[in-house]
């Protein structure tokens, strides 16, 4: 685990803030893809006129309970980012707060993910090279789905190449609720300690190390955030990368796509695994 964060830190270092031009690519937006039955259950593809294969998947986040896949400084930079290297980009819509709590929501979001497995050779993609990706409550889902993949199973989806946490800082729920919280956290996860470890990625491990490679992006400048991914890290073990950020919450999200280090050092780690 370690070894992974300094060769991530070092690789930051080395880019500087140069970044490779992107190049201008024709891009289909296939939108509003149904998964389910509500209205929130859609998905938005992204599709490049020279797809290479992989496809990029990303949730929302909004504290459980808002959040739109459509969010421009969300969607956007990424979309240009990826799509310019032949990656299909996909953006999930999921139910929220309070008709359906963080367990649903993951299950939604693993629906969505066996939808875009199912629809992936027609994109020109490979259903088996999906990178997962959340921010925020939605880093907290895709966690609790790369921790527990046989939630995902039991929706449809099957094994993704791997996951990346943006600053889902909800990564042992008990430990986060016993301690100082803002309000948003009780509205998700109530006072039921049982339910607390149901959607806790660090207790849905169990014991075991993930399997496949995991990287969690934390902001440096927030009080539990790193703490949380390294103590997550430390008993998924050596294939769980952590990758600490001197950025904002929202800058972790907003800015990852755009020119320079930061976009660079992810999209490297995302290249390593495909």
């Amino acid at each position: 685990m370690r070894a992974a964060f300094l060769a991530l830190a070092l690789a930051s270092a080395l880019l500087g803030g140069g970044a490779q031009a992107q190049a201008d690519t024709a891009v289909q937006p296939v939108r509003d893809l149904a998964y389910g039955d509500d209205p929130l259950q859609r998905i938005d593809a992204y599709v490049p006129l020279h797809p290479t294969g992989p496809v990029l998947v990303m949730v929302h986040g909004g504290a459980w309970a808002i959040g739109d896949k459509a969010s421009a400084a969300m969607i956007r930079p990424k979309v240009a980012y990826w799509t310019a290297r032949g990656y299909v980009v996909v953006s999930v819509n999921y139910r929220l707060l309070p008709a359906a709590d963080p367990l649903v929501q993951a299950q939604d979001v693993a629906r969505a993910l066996a939808l875009v497995q199912q629809k992936a050779a027609s994109w020109g993609a490979d259903g088996q090279r999906v990178v997962l990706m959340g921010h925020s409550s939605g880093g907290h889902l895709v966690a609790l789905l790369h921790a527990a993949p046989q939630l995902a199973q039991a929706q449809g989806a099957k094994p993704w190449r791997a996951t990346i946490n943006l600053d889902g800082a909800a990564l042992d729920v008990p430990a986060l609720m016993r301690a100082r919280h803002a309000p948003l956290y009780d509205r998700a996860f109530g006072r039921d300690r049982t339910f607390w470890e149901s959607v806790s990625p660090v207790h849905a491990l169990q014991g075991k190390m993930v399997a496949s490679p995991m990287l969690l992006v934390c902001s440096s400048l927030r009080s539990h955030s790193c703490a949380q991914a390294q103590a997550f890290a430390d008993k998924a073990g050596p294939r769980v990368a952590v990758l600490p950020k001197a950025m904002s919450h929202m800058a972790i999200d907003h800015e990852l796509g755009l020119p320079g280090a930061y976009s660079d050092v992810v999209a490297r780690w995302i290249s390593s695994i495909l």
